[in-house]
């Protein structure tokens, strides 16, 4: 899975799961929302690898930045 496939499974995981994010009238909102939610996750992931695969560390900073151009 490429970073771009992840950032996109992630956000629309948080799409789903959480059904105040998916009003259609407040869609910006709500993918802001969804967006904040992957992004918290992927932090938490990237302070688990700070030191120690380097590999899986750029991979998921690169989901990151995938989330960010959503």
């Amino acid at each position: 899975m490429t970073p771009k496939e992840k950032a996109e499974k992630l956000l629309s995981e948080y799409l789903i799961f959480f059904p105040e994010f998916r009003n259609d009238l407040e869609y910006d909102y709500n993918i802001e929302s969804a967006k904040t939610c992957a992004l918290i996750a992927v932090d938490e992931i990237l302070k688990e690898y700070w030191s120690h695969d380097t590999k899986r560390r750029d991979w998921w900073k690169e989901v990151k930045q995938e989330i960010e151009k959503l």
